[in-house]
């Protein structure tokens, strides 16, 4: 885990990416995807860090997909921090994050709910 690049400004957690050997994060300048990310172009106009810190119910670019959408719903209910200790502690006990391409353990989710308690918890 590399806790330093923490969360990206759609809720994916940049700090367990299998891409983070090359890349700083969506927040970076070198982000290789700013140009069309709908979600770091809004998050960007809005003058917020984070989706999750908006106001609006959005599910607008990523967040129309469940694990980013229940990943930024957790981070606005405990905080990043408690998102990040969660899933430093569940890859502690073998939950992958990307097991095949960047599909992985909490894909295997369509309800945002189940995700964040799977988050919490790091039960089904």
């Amino acid at each position: 885990m590399k806790r330093e690049l923490g969360i990206a400004r759609c809720g994916l957690a940049c700090c367990l990416c299998s891409e983070n050997a090359t890349c700083d994060g969506c927040s970076s300048e070198q982000c290789h995807d700013a140009a069309r990310c709908e979600n770091r172009r809004c998050s960007k106009e809005k003058g917020v860090g984070h989706c999750y810190e908006c106001c609006e119910d959005c599910r607008k670019g990523l967040l129309s997909k469940i694990k980013p959408y229940a990943f930024g719903l957790f981070a606005r209910r405990y905080g990043e921090d408690e998102l990040l200790n969660c899933l430093e502690r569940n890859e502690k006990q073998g939950i992958v994050y990307h097991r095949n391409g960047v599909f992985g353990d909490y894909d295997e989710f369509d309800d945002a709910e189940q995700l964040i308690s799977f988050i919490r918890t790091g039960k089904r």
